[in-house]
């Protein structure tokens, strides 16, 4: 091996320059390979504790390898290639403010939100039939409101400026009566009466509905379990209110008689050509809910043979909607 003579007084020196090259070296070699590289995310500098390469050094006449008399820490740079997480932009949009302003009704269930488009935060929600003060208009379709003391926007698609007909009015018998005991009333009106039929539908039952149906509103009928020998007035008074019914924007479906049990007061058989005569022969644009059919198929509980429990009620109001909805 070929000596170098230096004096011990540089030996520091030397090992420090070592140490220094070593890094640059690094660091060089780590800037060449990420140069196509680019990021905005910064450079995280990370020390790692290495023992430098040896170098054989001469201190006087003797040999002395670095590495066994001289411990260098190296501080190693790395770039991070981690990506920024990236942030949607929310919908953009413009309001014209209203002069004054105007008041509007929510006309279904419908979230209230803290910007105009479904991507900005939920601050609340509404049910059909709340009154709001609207204070402008959106470019996208949008209502600015005052929603519990703050601005906040409802989609205008929920928003109407008369008070909306009831979503849902069931009208009918003590079965329509239990039906309400069972699913509530929170978006419905019942004009329902227990042991009640055709008379009290034609002078009573027919003056209310104005009161709840309106543009919007799914009307619900179903009588005749008490009465099912008056199969052919049922048909003409109500065919003879459809036109009234279509103008104001009410949908109407006629629910089947649903079947009885060990009953002593009327047979399926009876009901069964009931529901024959007011499908076949109640005017097309009134709907039909088979009610009859799916609770003989999927089973109902009855104590006295004529009324059902609440599941069993939940159940029919379930399939009623579901129907309802697929139409829609």
């Amino acid at each position: 091996m070929k000596k170098f003579k230096i004096n011990s007084g540089n030996l520091i020196l030397l090992a420090a320059f070592a140490a220094g090259f070593s890094i640059l070296v690094t660091a060089s070699t780590v800037a060449d390979r990420n140069a196509d590289t680019v990021s905005s995310a910064p450079v995280i500098v990370n020390t790692a504790t290495e023992t430098a390469t040896a170098y054989n050094t001469v201190v006087g006449e003797v040999t002395v390898p670095m590495a066994a008399s001289t411990d260098v820490k190296a501080s190693v740079v790395s770039l991070s290639t981690e990506s920024e997480t990236k942030v949607s932009p929310k919908t953009a949009y413009s309001v014209v403010e209203y002069e004054a302003p105007v008041t509007m009704y929510t006309s279904d269930t419908v979230n209230v939100r803290a910007g105009a488009g479904t991507d900005y935060d939920k601050v609340g929600k509404l049910r059909w039939g709340n009154q709001l003060q609207v204070t402008g208009e959106t470019d996208n379709g949008w209502y600015e409101v005052i929603y519990d003391g703050i601005t906040a926007f409802i989609k205008g698609d929920y928003m109407v400026r008369d008070l909306p007909g009831t979503p849902y009015v069931f009208v009918g018998d003590s079965r329509t009566v239990q039906m309400q005991m069972a699913v509530g009333s929170s978006d419905k009106a019942y004009i329902a009466k227990v042991g009640e039929g055709y008379s009290w539908f034609k002078n009573t039952a027919l003056s209310q509905i104005p009161a709840y149906a309106g543009n919007g509103t799914t009307m619900i009928i179903n009588f005749g379990v008490n009465d099912l020998g008056n199969v052919s007035k049922y048909i003409s008074l109500i065919n003879s209110n459809i036109d009234a019914w279509t103008e104001a924007g009410i949908t109407v479906y006629y629910a089947a008689v649903t079947p009885v049990g060990d009953c002593t007061t009327v047979s399926n058989a009876q009901i069964e050509s009931f529901n024959s005569r007011m499908q076949s022969e109640l005017d097309p644009r009134i709907k039909w809910l088979d009610g009859y059919s799916y609770l003989t198929q999927t089973g109902f509980s009855t104590a006295d043979g004529l009324h059902y429990n609440k599941d069993t009620y939940r159940s029919l109001y379930s399939y009623y909607m579901s129907v309802i909805d697929s139409e829609i």
